[in-house]
């Protein structure tokens, strides 16, 4: 293995023309504390949901990395989303203090059509639709109760769908006028008095009575309805231009009635529920008000649009002397500050903790210690989260800034985190190799792509031939010759966007497949002629169950010899192995293991990792992996599988899954080896050593790693000082790891036992750590070896488009004595993997890039306009 001296060439790929899709709707669930972090969901503009869960452990307050994406659900080929909707699928079974899990939610969504999805989050697929029966959706909003749905239609109708008891069925249609409804909010809940019900019944959906709706419409009003009766109570009218009509994107409430609205004309107004009159008006934005959200606590409001400002209004409480003797305060709102996050339009906020508008009686207390998180996301694909404590929450005592970017935890001071976009679904990478062959492909909702890194000779001086002039000759060259070439383009039929692909290391296979169907090609050599093999649906059908009716897969990997193909596959969690090395693929094996509840404590894997000074001997299971071995009784308990690695030798298969379960298995016979204790978060990745094929590398998005022995089914105790002594540096960076990979060895040389380094690689870093002490005994980043253990990547010494060689070793030497180097020249990073030994490939898609295929951002001149 060559050491940290050496220069490695990297080949900077900036011609994969992936796409990410923008960010159209964001959704925390309700009634939280925010003492813990709930998931936070992310719609995009292809039909796709993210769904984001807190990276910082239980007891932590702080996360550098933030949200990081735990589970996509694959939206319908072509489809979108506008609107998301979180409910407590049974708040009554949850604690006062509980922050409600995915598991105990419910998830709404509208995407432009008439149909109301709901989908399930356990299987990752559409659970159940209904029409509005009034036409295009504009606005989904629940009732703080969480028993009911406010759907504004085209039609001019509000149309009000019954959740309760699990259901989902029209319950009443609001009076309808004459213009469409874009945005409807819930007003306050009544306590009911006196309620009529028996001592011994404890439904408690009685204590509290929807008063009214609000809704924003597109003839230049607001309307307040009553929600028993259906009609309209009054209507409010809002500024316009002669000949046009303002549209009022979006309303909230107010514990205490109050009213805001957001309109086509940039104007943010606050109503009186009561007189419905209005109180203040704000020319906040240049261009439309598309998004409004409510502080916690009810004391800030933040409105965002087409001018990319995020303005925050705060509620202060004004005195006014009437008389010598008498003084009369009154409650006001003021646009507090004002701030620049985004590079286009902001379509969605959403803030956490998410506000609930209950009576001051009700009114939930927030520890103001924590400071509250405004999530926004549009047209240029990326989340900011920026911490938003008021100013006087920061008088009386430290407010804590949970993204850990500043000291600072206002939303004047604080600064903001970008959170990086997905370069795939489920946050596995959309970008693939094939080593041998030296392909590369991409994936997309419905194409795949593959290109050919071409190997560029090297030229040498031949005899009487100077130096200098074989440098111009090889410059005229390279300039002469494409670096890559594009030779495969495909457009795919497919029920819903693609969530996973692979390619062979020897570049003869591409599985591709949605959650319904998977789809393998043979890919001739030359020009590669994609081949389907059109028999793959019928020979997995007979391995899977008839309901659901599903041959598709979440994730694939090809052994290095590419005669064997393993999946998960959708919907039912099942690991199957397939031989393709005949004329005719056939399904070897069929693994169950993460749909059992066997080993399982509260859906976790117990071991105790401190055991024998933290080394953990797991036991073998004698289990042959079948589902007619299992127990008939037992609900499955299914597992999103989408990390899957495989070692070089061929022997061994790692699997993971989101409930943070690991299973290995041994390729050889075909059996199962072993489980992994659970951690406390998923495996962001997996990766095996290729000089020493037992080891497992799992990373996780809190950037920590755990090293595993598959052969001895322990964790080695060289690993422990290594995994527990990692550089802060290094585990708070704010982008989390994505991917791991090491370099393979050199053909024909035997395994060195020193060396030995993982590179680590998330969207703005690359970093590359040693495994020295795997000989030494000590290793990892401990005081005496610190200067030895760490080594990084060269980076290159001139950008370039495609393929160049990294820099020399004389500026890098100086860096040796460091106890970290991250190096960070690439951003934003889609794929990183070794093409061969020495021979680096990063993928990079610019921002500027994919902003430059959107629309012009809203600009207006602010001085010499005419």
């Amino acid at each position: 293995m060559a050491d940290a001296t050496n220069s490695v060439a990297v080949h900077r790929c900036r011609f994969i023309d992936f796409d990410p899709s923008a960010i159209t709707a964001l959704a925390f669930p309700p009634l939280p504390l925010p003492l813990r972090f709930g998931v936070l969901a992310v719609g995009h503009a292809n039909g796709n949901i993210d769904l984001c869960e807190w990276s910082g452990l239980k007891n932590e307050v702080q996360s550098p990395q933030a949200w990081v994406i735990r589970k996509t659900l694959p939206g319908l080929y072509p489809s979108k989303v506008d609107s998301l909707t979180f409910v407590i699928r049974e708040p009554h079974t949850l604690k006062e203090d509980q922050v409600p899990s995915v598991s105990d939610l419910r998830l709404f969504s509208s995407g432009g059509g008439s149909e109301l999805l709901e989908w399930d989050i356990e299987s990752s697929c559409i659970r159940r639709t209904i029409n509005s029966q009034g036409g295009t959706i504009w606005s989904v909003s629940a009732n703080p109760s969480g028993t009911m749905l406010a759907l504004a239609c085209e039609d001019g109708t509000v149309r009000l769908i019954s959740i309760a008891d699990d259901t989902l069925k029209h319950h009443k249609r609001l009076d309808r006028v004459k213009c469409r409804i874009l945005s409807v909010a819930w007003g306050p809940p009544i306590p009911k008095e006196n309620p009529s019900k028996d001592e011994d019944d404890d439904d408690d959906d009685d204590e509290w009575v929807d008063s009214w709706l609000v809704t924003g419409c597109s003839d230049s009003s607001l309307r307040k309805w009553d929600a028993s009766t259906g009609r309209m109570l009054d209507r409010m009218g809002t500024d316009k231009i002669r000949g046009e009509r303002t549209l009022v994107w979006t309303v909230a409430t107010l514990g205490d009635g109050t009213i805001i609205s957001g309109d086509s004309l940039g104007m943010v107004k606050f109503w009186d529920s009561r007189t419905c009159t209005q109180l203040q008006s704000f020319q906040a934005h240049g261009a439309d008000v598309l998004c409004l959200t409510v502080g916690p606590d009810g004391l800030a409001v933040y409105s965002s649009g087409v001018d990319q400002k995020l303005i925050q209004f705060s509620r202060v409480k004004t005195s006014k002397a009437e008389n010598s003797s008498e003084v009369r305060s009154t409650i006001r709102w003021i646009q507090t500050s004002s701030r620049r996050m985004h590079a286009h339009d902001v379509r969605s906020l959403a803030i956490w903790p998410p506000h609930t508008p209950l009576p001051s009686s009700h009114k939930r207390q927030f520890p103001p210690e924590i400071a509250p998180i405004i999530a926004s996301g549009g047209l240029d694909m990326s989340v900011v989260v920026t911490p938003a404590a008021l100013p006087l929450s920061t008088l009386s005592s430290k407010v804590i800034n949970p993204l850990a970017t500043s000291v600072h935890a206002t939303f004047e001071d604080s600064y903001h985190r970008r959170l990086a976009y997905s370069s795939g679904p489920t946050c596995t990478s959309a970008v693939h190799i094939a080593p041998q062959a030296r392909l590369v492909s991409c994936m997309r909702d419905s194409r795949v792509s593959i290109w050919r890194i071409l190997k560029k000779p090297s030229p040498t001086p031949a005899e009487g031939e100077e130096e200098e002039e074989m440098e111009e000759i090889a410059e005229e060259k390279e300039n002469d010759m494409a670096d890559w070439e594009k030779c495969v383009e495909m457009e795919l039929d497919v029920h819903t966007n693609l969530v996973a692909s692979a390619l062979s290391a020897d570049g003869k296979w591409l599985v591709v497949a949605d959650l319904y169907e998977t789809k393998l090609f043979r890919l001739a050599e030359g020009r590669l002629k994609p081949r389907r093999i059109r028999e793959m649906s019928s020979i997995l059908s007979p391995h899977l169950p008839p309901k659901p009716a599903s041959t598709g897969g979440v994730s694939f990997a090809f052994t290095p010899d590419s005669t064997k193909l393993v999946m998960s596959t959708a919907l039912t969690s099942y690991i199957l192995v397939i031989d393709i090395s005949e004329e005719k693929p056939r399904v070897v094996r069929k693994f169950d293991h993460h749909r059992q509840r066997n080993n399982l404590s509260r859906d976790r894997v117990t071991k105790d990792l401190r055991r024998n000074g933290g080394d953990v001997e797991m036991p073998k299971v004698d289990d042959d992996g079948d589902s007619d071995d299992s127990d008939e009784d037992d609900t499955p308990l299914l597992g999103n599988v989408s990390r899957i690695a495989i070692s070089a030798d061929g022997q061994w298969l790692a699997t993971s899954d989101d409930r943070c379960r690991t299973h290995i298995f041994n390729l050889d016979s075909v059996q199962h080896h072993c489980v992994l204790p659970s951690f406390t978060h998923p495996a962001q990745s997996l990766a095996f050593d290729p000089s020493n094929p037992n080891l497992l590398l799992l990373a996780f998005p809190n950037n920590t790693f755990q090293i595993y022995d598959v052969e001895t089914r322990q964790f080695p105790s060289w690993s422990r000082e290594l995994c527990n002594n990692l550089p802060k540096r290094f585990t708070s960076i704010h982008d989390p790891i994505i991917g791991v990979t090491f370099e393979p060895p050199v053909p024909g040389t035997p395994s060195q036992t020193s060396g030995r380094f993982a590179l680590f690689w998330g969207s703005t870093w690359l970093c590359k750590i040693s495994f020295d002490g795997t000989v030494s005994g000590g290793g990892g980043f401990s005081k005496k070896r610190r200067r030895e253990s760490v080594k990084h990547v060269v980076p290159p010494a001139t950008p370039h488009k495609n393929a160049e060689a990294g820099a020399g070793a004389g500026a890098a030497s100086e860096e040796h004595h460091k106890e970290l180097k991250m190096i960070t020249h690439y951003r934003p990073i889609l794929f990183v993997d070794y093409m061969a030994p020495g021979e680096l490939i990063v993928v990079e898609r610019p921002l500027v890039d994919v902003l430059a295929t959107l629309p012009p951002a809203y600009f207006r001149h602010k001085y010499g306009a005419s």
